[in-house]
């Protein structure tokens, strides 16, 4: 048989290779390919902490030796952690991780090892670093380096790192010809899709057998089908088998949820990994090519899992990561005071959480019962101060400067804003990390107190409309009651004035979200809602609150990301600005 002409038509037919495939199989010849097994390493790495994040690669390295692999691929700046910003910019950053390299080179005899580092440029006078992936194997060392660099708002690359110009990008390694993507122009929408179908169009140039892509794809909560999709139409168009590594974890307000793919040829997915879970997973090489059949069976959880199973995660690696320890809320008995609390229980255990009712002249008895059944539920520490004795020192205190003027917001914000000095006492003197219980309807529309029930060192649902939050409450109570249902089904209320109700002040909360949904994460103008069969006076009244409260949303805290688009980086609107 003519092995070399085989070879040829293998990398540039499908037909051919099923064709070769039956016939090794009925004549038990050689395969042209060599049998290699590749370990995919979906890791949870912290930015800066180099000390973890090398242990970590090393052990999982080790792991993937024990179960056979002579490959483990890691993903995108993995030895640093992603993305670390301005810390590119400090010289000592980049030095240490060199030194992580060297460190883990010094394990790589019997497995080799391809890790995502930025590396030093030295040519003067252009940028410093290249983002690269690095391939180490019984001394050897080979730099493959990002060649686009994309901006979008979450990660702009091109303030930090230089495209790599080199020719190169093949990995000759087991008898496999390996082209190396790095970067989020794979799997990312917010890159420009034109940068995806270059790199692979540059790469198949090189007549590789296969591509490994290092990722680092931020989660939301449309993401993981959207990255499956466009990673398979990428291996159907090419014909090349792709391997994806992710990462997991979350940096502050960015959640990375995993789901590591390896894709065979013909776009079925061999191997699928977990989402929000770190796994180490041996990839045969003899799977992927052909012989499957193409369907999806990769199962991508329904929305609201995806959301809860964020939150979790972002709430610990904050506490893990910051070294942080014990948390504390203010509940109220409304809904998303119990959303906050269970996920800082779920997330830390709830022998680190304390919560505190504040209850007003204006809270109601089920109220506090809602509160107080929640804290039994999670079996978590509450205390109970009630406020209405210190806002009647306020009120007698105020009473000779605001004589003759009617109660207004002044005597509600008063309310919530004693709320939040207590309960930043009660973080002070226990040590305990005040979680802001805001969601995104409130920030959207500057529904909440600044210094008051806007504080929190983190916000756990401020990218969760009001709506969503109603779905997420009954996605956790689907085979229990966990929040009291009681707390669902109320309507919701400050309770900072009598017989309050958001629905005073606000448009419905499912109309409300609708609008924001189109004007937020959309980017549509008053007159493109309104064409869409939203009334025009509650659209315009809509976006007007959205626009005259960007001076509130710039001073909360970092919010946690599971939508397409969350305020903060993603969002830039001047604060001074006329629409």
């Amino acid at each position: 048989m003519n092995t070399k002409l085989f070879d040829y038509k293998i990398k540039n037919h499908f037909s051919i290779y099923v064709f070769l495939d039956k016939i090794n199989y009925l004549c038990g010849l050689k395969q042209i390919y060599k049998q290699m097994k590749i370990a995919i390493a979906q890791l949870n790495y912290c930015v800066g902490n180099f000390e973890q994040n090398t242990k970590k690669i090393i052990d999982a390295a080790s792991e993937a030796k024990t179960k056979g692999a002579d490959l483990v691929v890691f993903s995108e700046l993995s030895i640093c952690g992603y993305f670390p910003y301005d810390c590119l910019e400090f010289s000592d950053f980049i030095c240490n991780c060199q030194k992580a390299l060297d460190n883990i080179a010094k394990h790589c005899h019997d497995i080799a090892v391809i890790v995502g580092a930025p590396i030093a440029n030295g040519e003067e006078g252009q940028k410093p670093l290249f983002n690269a992936a690095v391939f180490m194997y019984q001394g050897h060392r080979h730099v493959f380096k990002k060649k686009q660099i994309g901006s979008n708002p979450l990660f702009d690359e091109r303030k930090y790192f230089e495209p790599s110009h080199d020719e190169e990008q093949l990995l000759d390694f087991g008898g496999h010809r390996i082209a190396i993507a790095i970067g989020d122009d794979l799997s990312n929408r917010s890159s420009d899709p034109i940068f995806m179908e270059n790199r692979i169009d540059d790469l198949k140039r090189l007549s590789p057998d296969m591509v490994i892509a290092l990722a680092a794809s931020a989660f939301d909560y449309t993401m993981s089908r959207y990255r499956c999709d466009t990673l398979r139409q990428t291996v159907l168009k090419h014909e090349l088998p792709l391997i994806m590594v992710n990462q997991i974890g979350a940096q502050t307000h960015l959640i990375f949820d995993g789901g590591s793919m390896a894709f065979a040829n013909n776009g079925h997915v061999d191997t699928a990994l977990p989402f929000f879970k770190e796994a180490v997973v041996v990839v045969d090489t003899d799977n992927m090519y052909f012989y499957r059949t193409a369907e999806d069976n990769i199962a991508i959880p329904e929305k609201m899992s995806l959301i809860h199973d964020a939150l979790v995660l972002g709430v610990r690696d904050y506490f893990h990561k910051m070294g942080f320890k014990n948390a504390i809320v203010g509940l109220s008995g409304g809904l998303d005071s119990a959303l906050v609390t269970y996920f800082a229980a779920k997330a830390i255990g709830a022998e680190n959480v304390r919560v505190v009712l504040l209850p007003s002249q204006f809270s109601t008895d089920h109220s506090v019962s809602d509160a107080e059944a929640l804290a039994k539920k999670l079996q978590i520490h509450y205390d109970t101060v009630a406020i209405k004795p210190i806002y009647d020192v306020f009120e007698k205190e105020l009473q000779p400067f605001f004589e003759g003027r009617p109660f207004d917001v002044t005597e509600e914000n008063l309310q919530a804003r004693i709320r939040g000095v207590i309960l930043m006492a009660f973080s002070n003197k226990f040590g305990n990390i005040l979680l802001n219980t805001s969601n995104k309807s409130e920030a959207s529309v500057g529904y909440g107190t600044l210094y008051g029930d806007m504080c929190g060192g983190l916000s756990v649902i401020g990218d969760v409309y009001k709506s969503e939050a109603y779905e997420l409450a009954r996605f956790i109570n689907k085979e229990e009651e966990i929040i009291p249902w009681h707390t669902i089904e109320k309507a919701p209320s400050a309770e900072l004035r009598p017989d309050q109700k958001d629905s005073d002040s606000l448009p419905d909360y499912g109309l409300l979200d609708a609008i924001l949904f189109q004007y937020n994460e959309c980017s549509k103008s008053a007159a493109e809602i309104t064409a869409m069969g939203f009334d025009s006076a509650v659209v315009e009244r809509t976006i007007k609150m959205v626009n005259r409260n960007e001076f509130k949303r710039q001073q909360v805290a970092p919010i946690l990301r599971v939508s397409p688009r969350a305020f903060g980086a993603e969002r830039q609107i001047p604060i001074v600005a006329k629409f």
